[in-house]
């Protein structure tokens, strides 16, 4: 059996119902699917059972790895030793697929859950929805609305490209170890925006800069970004918090601070 591993953030579910959930979560129509870090293949083996989906593996433990294909042999062609932060998903899974609409999904290490969403947003003309287990403080995290303490960097830029859903709480007692925090899973599924209608790099940096001092109003805490601008209190939205202001407020405010700059 595999070991789990701190330093690989591994907490292997052990529940076959939690199992069955998320499998049920993933959309019904065929997809090109890749299940992000395996583990002992609890989800696997749910997947490996639906003929519907196009089904690929990708697990960074050699151990998980080697341990995968000799539990289920089926699996060995579609299985992938890599780290999947550092995987080109652009030729994935072979040059002349590279287009096709991808699904990720998986029991998401906590110590790069973000990294993995910020992967699949640099990737979004590709990533069209994204099923997983996240760390329960994150998970909502990624789907609150704006006017909440929990809203934040992770919220806006995410749903900037995705609509986001919270599914259901998993307890840390399914997983082996268990997790010293409550989990959720969520789906994420790509919108209709093809683009933001503003300077994307200039929107990641006040948003981020926003929330940095989210404890003070746009018009101090975008003081690096706006200190230029002699009439900056005619902006929009300064006035407020970070917190208060959607998606589409952000946009609103990254144009106008780009024409007055």
């Amino acid at each position: 059996m595999v070991r789990p591993k701190k330093h690989l953030g591994q907490h292997f579910l052990q529940d076959e119902n939690i199992a069955r959930k998320i499998i049920a979560s993933v959309p019904a129509q065929p997809l090109l699917v890749l299940e992000i870090g395996p583990g002992t293949g609890v989800l696997s083996k749910y997947l490996l059972e639906d003929e519907t989906h196009d089904i690929f593996y990708m697990e960074v433990d050699r151990e998980s790895a080697e341990y995968l294909p000799k539990k289920f042999p089926s699996i060995a062609p579609r299985l992938i030793q890599a780290d999947f932060l550092k995987y080109p998903l652009d030729s994935f899974p072979e040059a002349g697929r590279c287009l096709e609409p991808l699904t990720l999904m998986g029991n998401f290490p906590y110590n790069i859950s973000s990294q993995i969403l910020f992967k699949a947003l640099e990737h979004r003309h590709r990533v069209k929805t994204i099923v997983g287990m996240f760390q329960k403080e994150v998970a909502e995290r990624i789907v609150e609305k704006p006017g909440s303490k929990t809203y934040g960097i992770l919220s806006v830029v995410v749903q900037a490209f995705f609509d986001t859903e919270y599914l259901f709480t998993v307890s840390p007692s399914v997983f082996n170890p268990p997790p010293k925090v409550k989990s959720a899973v969520i789906r994420i599924t790509r919108n209709s925006r093809e683009s933001l209608g503003c300077d994307e790099k200039l929107f990641f940096r006040v948003v981020k800069t926003a929330f940095n001092q989210r404890r003070k109003t746009l018009h101090n805490a975008l003081k690096p970004i706006t200190m230029d601008i002699r009439d900056e209190a005619t902006l929009p939205f300064l006035r407020s918090r970070a917190e208060q202001l959607s998606v589409e407020d952000f946009i609103h405010l990254t144009r106008e601070i780009s024409l007055k700059q």
